[in-house]
């Protein structure tokens, strides 16, 4: 009697991860739609590359699911590029921001730059020193360079967040509902990773659950900003002297001694 009810709930459970698989691919769809029909490529090129790419991924894997070993093999491999595109999504953000600020942006330039590379390193690095009895060590790589990743996303957005006047980020601007949305996933997507990390993949679809959830979320959030008319509050609502033109000219005094 338990297996049966097992069976029935894990099938129920895949199911579902079906249903909310298929919403996510409309959702993405629209998405990329609206994004080419509004040319929003022109300022966010990353943000629609990342879109786009995360829909064509999405229905390639989707038709790709009955095939084991190939899928999770492409999963992986699909699952690194889309944290280095969420990570270059975060760039895109603050770089929008600092554009008026060429010190700070070349600033935020470099910092990102060292921190790819410091994350390649470290995935390099895990990757070789993991056992060789480690069933799947590229996946296990892969998972660690997520949750750094993960990690120093949240961080960074966090202090967006924090210091939102500063940059002059109202809530109803469209790059506050890319950084809302993308915060959403990526803070949801650390937690699981954390998890699987340590508790291994015992509760498998639970996990996949909660993450299409949270990424459909995120969906409807960016489609919301992006078809919502964007609040005129601009830069000229934030001092004149604004604590980031502080920040630049302290940078420029720095770099010109």
């Amino acid at each position: 009697m338990k297996e049966e009810v097992f069976s029935t709930l894990t099938m129920s459970l895949k199911l579902l991860i079906a249903q909310l698989w298929i919403v996510g691919m409309v959702l993405q769809a629209l998405l990329a739609m609206v994004l080419l029909a509004r040319k929003t490529w022109k300022t966010f090129p990353i943000f629609t590359a990342y879109s786009i790419y995360s829909c064509l991924v999405s229905v390639g894997m989707y038709a790709l699911r009955p095939s084991g070993p190939v899928y999770l093999n492409l999963y992986s491999v699909e699952e690194i590029v889309g944290i280095l595109l969420g990570f270059g999504v975060i760039y895109e953000i603050f770089r929008t921001l600092l554009n008026s600020y060429p010190a700070l942006r070349n600033l935020a330039r470099l910092v990102f730059q060292c921190m790819v590379v410091a994350l390649v390193a470290l995935g390099c690095i895990v990757l070789y020193v993991q056992s060789s009895t480690e069933h799947n060590p590229f996946l296990a790589a892969m998972l660690t360079v997520q949750e750094a990743t993960r990690t120093i996303e949240v961080g960074l957005l966090l202090f967006l967040f924090l210091f939102a006047s500063a940059f002059g980020l109202h809530w109803r601007q469209y790059v506050f509902g890319v950084a809302l949305g993308i915060g959403l996933f990526i803070s949801v997507d650390l937690i699981l990773v954390t998890m699987r990390l340590h508790v291994g993949y015992v509760a498998q679809e639970v996990f996949s659950i909660t993450r299409a959830l949270a990424f459909n979320l995120s969906l409807v959030m960016w489609l919301g900003y992006l078809l919502a008319p964007e609040s005129k509050t601009q830069r000229m609502d934030v001092p004149k002297l604004s604590q980031l033109e502080q920040w630049n000219q302290a940078l420029m005094e720095l770099i010109h001694q």
